[in-house]
């Protein structure tokens, strides 16, 4: 399966051991994913905060933190895929972490191989049950890679931001369906932007903008709800 390009999905990736963390930073951004790393669970909750990646790679022995207490704290947020890396072997250690709302688990050692499949596997499935097998969302011109982490219609790249990229990626894993300002709000902002919907209005009408320069058939993709939130059409 072709890799990633640059500008791909971001990863952030959460080991306090330097020289682990240093190699599956240079494996993963070979194969085209952006990584952003923290050596502990309140960097990796400050990087969670201000950047809202796409993956998380977690480690749950933290210096200053248990890494379950950072699951705990992204699914209060969001449903960003979440692979556990640790060297926990205990079978009730992989239970609580998959009950508490991790998406995987590979115990140390793990063959690097491995853990890029199931990384592209979650990444797939993000893009909700529209998506093909390959993470691609296709409605008319418009085609949302999720695992390429871009945008094209009529086959040509539209630039977006990785806000305005997710922004799409949530309504388009959901389409048909009707996505509540708040629900946007916090799957793309968190919970600590409550309130703030004006990002979400701002965002959507960017989105809308972008795509219907490029095909005008698109303008009415997504549909607003008065009041309420925001549709893309389910044909």
């Amino acid at each position: 399966m072709t890799a990633p390009r640059a500008g791909g999905p971001l990863v952030l990736l959460v080991e306090d051991d330097d020289g682990t963390r240093a190699a599956l930073r240079r494996d993963l951004e070979a194969r085209g994913y952006r990584v952003d790393e923290a050596g502990d669970g309140s960097t990796a909750l400050a990087r969670w905060d201000a950047r809202r990646p796409d993956v998380i790679l977690l480690d749950l022995g933290l210096p200053d933190l248990d890494g379950l207490s950072i699951v705990r704290h992204v699914r209060r947020d969001a449903q960003t895929p979440i692979i556990v890396l640790s060297a926990r072997h205990a079978e009730s250690t992989k239970i609580e972490a998959l009950e508490l709302g991790a998406d995987d688990y590979v115990t140390k050692p793990f063959a690097i191989g491995e853990l890029h499949a199931r990384l592209r596997a979650l990444i797939r499935r993000a893009a909700g049950p529209a998506a093909d097998a390959g993470g691609r969302v296709v409605v008319g011109t418009l085609v949302l890679d999720a695992v390429a982490h871009e945008v094209t219609v009529g086959g040509e790249p539209v630039e977006l931001t990785p806000r305005e990229f997710e922004v799409l990626r949530v309504l388009l894993s959901q389409r048909g369906r009707l996505v509540t300002r708040g629900r946007l709000l916090r799957a793309v902002w968190g919970t600590a932007y409550a309130g703030e919907d004006h990002y979400v209005h701002v965002y959507v009408s960017q989105v809308r903008r972008k795509l219907a320069d490029r095909d005008p058939t698109l303008r009415g993709l997504i549909t607003t709800e008065p009041g309420v939130g925001y549709r893309v059409g389910g044909d």
